[in-house]
């Protein structure tokens, strides 16, 4: 009788994994954040929000979605992704955010936005 070449029930592996410290992820996070608009037809809004969660990890950035301040007999809309993460003296850090609203008002108008993160 010929013998098999191997045997499936001789053969297996065995192996362990173990990450260091700096390899493993930290839960999600997320950042409250507020701004305002610049001042546009008479106006300006505030805004205030909390980003989407992200992971700690290098370069992360968040989703973020909102509604200004009624202001002027109306609200506008705003989206956008942060800036990449800085850092601050205490270790911790905080994203810009920046972009322009939908477009809204009696007198139909946007606004520009910017504001922190943290």
């Amino acid at each position: 009788m010929r013998k098999p070449e191997h045997d499936d029930r001789l053969h297996n592996h065995h192996f362990e994994l173990s990450l260091e410290p700096s390899m493993s992820q930290s839960p999600p996070h997320q950042h409250k954040y507020e701004g305002q608009t610049s001042f546009d037809v008479g106006h300006r809004h505030s805004l205030r929000g909390v980003t989407a969660p992200a992971l700690d990890i290098p370069n992360h950035v968040h989703e973020y979605q909102g509604t200004t301040s009624f202001n002027d007999s109306h609200v506008h809309h705003f989206s956008g992704v942060t800036g990449p993460l800085i850092l601050t003296p205490d270790g911790g850090h905080y994203h810009i955010i920046e972009g322009e609203t939908n477009v809204n008002g009696l007198t139909t108008h946007t606004h520009n936005y910017m504001g922190t993160a943290k």
